[in-house]
């Protein structure tokens, strides 16, 4: 029921959110860097504005993990890469 209400939520978690589905739709390393990046300065600022210690300390964790996405290759499903590659039975 929480969510319902938008007075006092944190927006930072929303973009933080939608930069995350961005990277992972992204078609180049680039693209793919770039939004894990934006996603951990969304996480941190979530942080920085979150009074519950438990939210607070998930968020800084979130943008943690969000760098670590950013600094790691990004790995695509050969599928992905050749849209003519099929399942062989």
């Amino acid at each position: 029921m929480a969510g319902a209400m938008s007075f006092g939520r944190n927006p930072h978690v929303a973009k933080a959110e939608a930069a995350e589905q961005k990277a992972e739709a992204a078609r180049d390393e680039s693209a793919w860097e770039q939004a894990w990046r934006e996603a951990a300065r969304q996480w941190d600022r979530a942080a920085e504005r979150e009074t519950d210690g438990k939210r607070k300390a998930d968020y800084a964790q979130r943008a943690e993990t969000a760098r670590t996405r950013a600094d790691e290759p990004r790995v695509v499903a050969s599928s992905e890469t050749d849209p003519t590659t099929r399942l062989l039975n």
